[in-house]
């Protein structure tokens, strides 16, 4: 299955570059990320906050100074040119094993610090007279956007911001991205649980993306409302899983669109046992 790059592009992490994040409370020691090895010179300037050394960088701010000594940290760091692409959204802190720590931090300030994001995406698609997925709904993301501008994205997809669930932003995406009411999502489908780990440019994206699919009626007409979708066009699944397979769309997108083709047995059989095989460290999440 090396025709489909965002499953190398998924793993793409280089665990020699990076040393782990781990926030040192008492005699707890959580893992939370992992920081850049290049970047351990620029974290030494607040030992009141963190415990630098060559094999990992310890947060000791006490629980409740923790918050306000990150966005310290993620202010200075946003203006050294090390956080790109701030959002003003507070995104939750995790641990590497999905639990909150009851702290948030800059959405942006997430890549830099290698912590878990949740992301919620939905497939929204028409059926044919058996019920069988027949077209996806494909979006052009816009050419402004802060990551992946022009390049396709599923119908509904971003990032779980603290204080919502991802059944929440796939509904509160679904309007901003494509003119959809809570009404029309009522038939939204769980699917299953992406785990992502790979180098980007700002950094790490370690992240859980939580799916969803939406049978849509033929006459439905997705429209964008807050800017940030180009286009939404209707492709027959065969183009659609073409897209998927090409560098034209996001490596997240590419990843819920062939984890859709799976759930709903779109490949012949042979390319559905080699794609399983191929992507069962990814897609083995349990459902959303």
């Amino acid at each position: 299955m090396n025709a489909w790059p965002a499953l190398a592009a998924a793993r793409a992490h280089d665990t020699a570059a990076r040393v782990p994040l781990v926030v040192s409370d008492a005699d707890t020691v959580i893992a939370v990320g992992c920081v850049a090895r290049a970047h351990l010179a620029a974290l030494r300037r607040w030992p009141q906050w963190l415990d630098v050394s060559p094999d990992r960088v310890a947060l000791t701010a006490p629980a409740a100074a923790r918050a306000d000594a990150l966005a310290a940290m993620n202010h200075a760091l946003r203006g050294d040119g090390l956080i790109v692409a701030w959002r003003d959204e507070p995104f939750a802190l995790f641990d590497v094993t999905g639990r909150a720590l009851g702290v948030t931090m800059e959405r942006a300030a997430t890549r830099f610090w290698g912590t878990l994001t949740l992301g919620a995406h939905c497939n929204g698609y028409v059926a044919d007279a058996h019920g069988r997925p027949a077209r996806l709904w494909i979006a052009r993301r816009a050419p402004t956007k802060a990551t992946d501008p022009n390049r396709l994205d599923n119908l509904i997809g971003g990032g779980v911001p603290a204080g919502q669930s991802p059944h929440d932003t796939v509904l509160r995406e679904g309007w901003e991205e494509a003119g959809l009411q809570p009404a029309q999502m009522r038939g939204l489908q769980r699917g299953r649980v992406l785990r992502l780990l790979r180098d980007i440019p700002e950094g790490v994206q370690r992240e859980w993306i939580h799916v969803y699919d939406l049978a849509l009626p033929p006459d439905a007409a997705p429209c964008n409302q807050d800017g940030e979708v180009a286009e939404l066009a209707l492709h027959d699944v065969a183009h659609a899983l073409a897209l998927a397979g090409s560098d034209e769309m996001t490596v997240d997108a590419a990843l819920v669109t062939l984890d859709f083709a799976l759930r709903h047995r779109l490949f012949d059989a042979p390319s559905h046992a080699a794609l399983s095989a191929a992507s069962a460290d990814l897609f083995g999440g349990a459902a959303a």
